[in-house]
């Protein structure tokens, strides 16, 4: 009974916190996240009378979590079209690639040098494994501000095709990255793990979303009903969620899925070869609505403000957030002038680029395994998503309203001159 009623909680003061947001024009995703702190173990949680009072109540809706990162990337998937291709989609994968590297080169720079000058606070591995995951973007955030301002135009059809390459990217970067940093803190070279594990979990991903995507095509044909084939993608969405967290040790590699990747492939092929798929996509973004809300509350009871305890991590997590930013910003603006994209891109992409979570608190699971050095990557990122998942959103909007993506409604601009009358 507590887990439903805390369900319900965090759905309805997410949704309120909407309502005291929409007064200075704050995404939603900023209020649900805001929303989930309050009713999270720091702040009414403390009570032990309402919200969540521990960490690991919160951790009882990760099933939650994974539904609803499923049909985000199935969503952003459905961007992958060929039709779209064929326009962006050497702008796209060159943005893609060149943002996220250079984000992970700066943050690997500036923490290497931190290093070199403060050796007994961070250590070349942990260095190594963040800016790995300075690579990493959020695209639940991203396609959220995009889905609730109904954001159209060239760069928001870059925007989502870049935001699903980053976890591809991503994947790879840290994947090298820390197989290095287990060799320098270990002494044990394994190239094959390095090498073939990222290669791996990217292809098996893109196979099982793909056949995944042609399975849900032949079925939908079967139904007539759009209730039915609504409810057929769903099914789908979850079962290759739930399939993609499958892993099978293979001797010195391990043959592994991506949840993200697995579900965007599905989304990519279930669009690109069935004739229907606009409306079932319709039909689902307006279904998974809530699922997305509770997803972004939790993730905000989720986040842990202790980290602002630690004056040194501070430091740290400062140095991150402005090297990754100026990566990113930087990254995105030059490899979008020249791939001839217009003004409007180049000056506002990068901003758009800022949001982290979810991936790259998947990534901070994995590198546990430092030890120490594991738990003060996690702290870092925890300090960093805090901060990105507040601000991030807001700015995309802002971005998305100065190059024109994102147009005054008739009844915002009529509440507009009623509020100035």
């Amino acid at each position: 009974m507590t887990v439903l009623l805390n369900l319900a909680l965090a759905l309805m003061a997410g949704l309120l916190m909407t309502r005291l947001f929409k007064r200075w024009h704050l995404p939603d995703v900023t209020a649900f996240l805001i929303a989930g702190v309050i009713i999270g173990p720091f702040v009414l949680g403390r009570t032990g009378f309402i919200g969540f009072s521990t960490y690991d109540e919160v951790a009882q809706y990760d099933v939650i979590n994974q539904v609803a990162m499923g049909f985000i990337a199935f969503s952003i998937g459905s961007e992958f079209r060929l039709s779209q291709l064929k326009q962006t989609g050497r702008q796209a994968l060159i943005i893609g690639v060149v943002q996220s590297v250079l984000a992970a080169i700066l943050v690997d720079i500036a923490l290497i040098v931190f290093h070199l000058l403060f050796p007994g606070i961070i250590s070349l591995p942990a260095a190594l494994t963040l800016g790995a995951i300075a690579s990493a973007t959020a695209p639940a955030a991203t396609l959220m501000v995009v889905r609730q301002f109904k954001a159209k135009g060239e760069l928001t059809g870059l925007l989502l095709p870049i935001v699903a390459l980053d976890d591809a990217v991503g994947l790879v970067l840290f994947a090298v990255s820390f197989g290095a940093a287990k060799v320098i803190q270990s002494g044990e070279i394994n190239i094959l793990s390095i090498v073939l594990d990222p290669l791996i979990e990217i292809m098996c991903s893109l196979l099982l979303g793909a056949l995944a995507g042609w399975v849900l095509t032949r079925l939908e044909a079967i139904f007539h009903s759009n209730t039915n084939r609504n409810s057929l993608a769903t099914s789908f969405v979850i079962l290759t969620a739930a399939l993609a967290t499958i892993s099978i040790p293979a001797g010195p590699v391990r043959i592994g899925f991506s949840p993200l990747l697995t579900c965007m492939m599905l989304g990519t092929v279930f669009c690109n070869i069935c004739d229907f798929s606009d409306e079932i996509m319709n039909r689902s973004a307006k279904w998974s609505s809530p699922v997305l809300a509770c997803f972004f509350v939790l993730s905000g009871a989720a986040l842990r403000l202790e980290v602002f305890g630690d004056y040194m991590l501070i430091i740290l997590g400062v140095v991150y957030i402005l090297f990754r930013s100026v990566g990113k910003y930087l990254g995105a603006r030059f490899s979008a002038k020249a791939t001839g994209c217009s003004p409007n891109v180049v000056k506002y992409l990068g901003i758009t680029l800022l949001p982290q979570a979810g991936v790259a608190l998947g990534m901070c699971v994995t590198a546990q395994s430092l030890g120490e050095d594991g738990m003060l990557i996690r702290n870092i990122i925890l300090f960093s998503v805090l901060i990105y998942e507040l601000v991030g959103p807001v700015l995309t909007k802002n971005a998305l309203i100065a190059s024109g993506d994102i147009t005054e409604r008739p009844k915002d601009k009529t509440a507009r001159v009623r509020n100035a009358q």
